[in-house]
């Protein structure tokens, strides 16, 4: 419960308290928190305090606000580690969740300037431009758009998109993935891409630009995909050398 005589922030032990009973799943998600009356009577602390805390965990996302109705414990973050290279469909699979797509377009073109550098290609080559979005237990979780070259892939189809598309390469042609290189920053969702995720216009998203290559060195493709920031989380661990 509360100490009144830690160091610690009141405020912050409030915080740690609901976070504790939200992950013990003591409350579960749609759940409504106790109102700040209850919770400052309970602790014998300011509803000021409370308010604090209670707007920190809206802010970090664990909790909701519904005008008229109260407060809320919100589903929470899928994570995902930043130091291995996987499928969208392997990490919700390793997470215990149902990954699904739902193809949006898919386009064989002659490679532009930009893209044709990137992926090491000569000019007037042809590429794929999918664009997918990606579901966890049928909720939206990301879009995502990507390149790769044909001849590296051929006879793609949408069939084979509403799968795992790393399984196809690997398991189908043969090809052995190796590496990428991947930035994540934040962005404003588009007005369009808002409707896909089913978000409200021009709130954050978490903006992810990766390039993949095969074991030799040989650039597979260019994906750039935004991550409802409400629903997704980076994870990183960092050793000092």
């Amino acid at each position: 419960m509360i100490d009144k005589k830690s160091p610690l922030p009141l405020y912050y032990q409030v915080e740690e308290h609901i976070k504790q009973t939200i992950q013990s799943e003591e409350l579960q998600p749609g759940d409504a928190l106790p109102s700040e009356r209850e919770l400052s009577e309970n602790f014998q602390i300011s509803r000021m305090t409370v308010r604090q805390a209670i707007t920190n965990l809206v802010n970090q996302g664990f909790l909701f606000r519904e005008k008229g109705r109260g407060t809320f414990v919100s589903n929470q973050k899928f994570e995902q580690n930043l130091q291995g290279l996987t499928s969208f469909t392997e990490d919700m699979k390793a997470r215990q969740l149902v990954p699904g797509t739902k193809l949006l377009h898919f386009e064989i073109f002659p490679v532009e300037k930009d893209i044709q550098e990137r992926l090491s290609l000569g000019e007037g080559e042809l590429i794929y431009k999918i664009k997918r979005l990606r579901l966890a237990n049928e909720e939206p979780i990301a879009l995502e758009t990507s390149y790769l070259p044909v001849k590296l892939i051929p006879g793609l189809t949408p069939d084979i998109l509403e799968k795992s598309l790393y399984s196809y390469i690997e398991d189908e042609l043969q090809l052995k993935i190796g590496h990428a290189t991947q930035t994540v920053e934040a962005a404003l969702i588009s007005d369009e891409d808002s409707k896909q995720l089913q978000v409200k216009k021009g709130v954050p998203v978490l903006l992810i630009q990766r390039e993949t290559f095969l074991e030799n060195g040989t650039p597979l493709e260019l994906v750039r995909s935004s991550y409802r920031a409400d629903k997704y989380k980076f994870k990183i661990d960092i050793e000092r050398k």
